[in-house]
């Protein structure tokens, strides 16, 4: 994937990782990976390719409307697909961010992760009053009409 090209949520992931990028796809490749860290990374990838379809199509835009470039050869269909292109990129980029900031958000922290979880065993115990007596045998059985 793109783990080579920068994302504006490379810092984020070092602050909550504590490594560079390049280092934590490293770790990612472990065995004893984390499912929401590998998909933290997965999120990062998707986002530095999305990232980089937005600067090639605003680079494109910039480019045609070079102010010494020939005005004969400005295409607005051209422009028009250019712009939906924009759009849709920039709608795909701000939704991996949206998930990716919500995945760092809500995973536990490194430390927290290396920590094998303790869970208490709680015994559910009841006593019942004296009053309540069991149920006799036939307890809510029909009766049948003897003729």
């Amino acid at each position: 994937m793109s783990r080579d090209k920068a994302s504006t949520m490379d810092a984020d992931l070092q602050k909550v990782f504590g490594n560079p990028v390049s280092e934590l796809y490293e770790a990612a490749a472990g065995h004893d990976a984390s499912p929401a860290f590998a998909r933290a990374l997965e999120l990062r990838s998707f986002l530095a390719l999305t990232e980089e379809q937005v600067a090639r199509v605003r680079d494109r835009v910039h480019a045609d409307m070079d102010p010494e470039r020939d005005m004969g050869e400005l295409s607005a269909d051209k422009l028009r697909f250019d712009a939906q292109w924009l759009e849709a990129a920039l709608e795909a980029r701000d939704g991996y961010r949206t998930a990716l900031s919500e995945l760092l958000r809500t995973m536990p922290s490194p430390a927290q992760q290396a920590r094998p979880v303790r869970t208490a065993q709680l015994r559910a115990t009841a006593t019942l009053p004296p009053s309540a007596a069991p149920a006799p045998q036939r307890a809510g059985a029909a009766r049948v009409r003897r003729p």
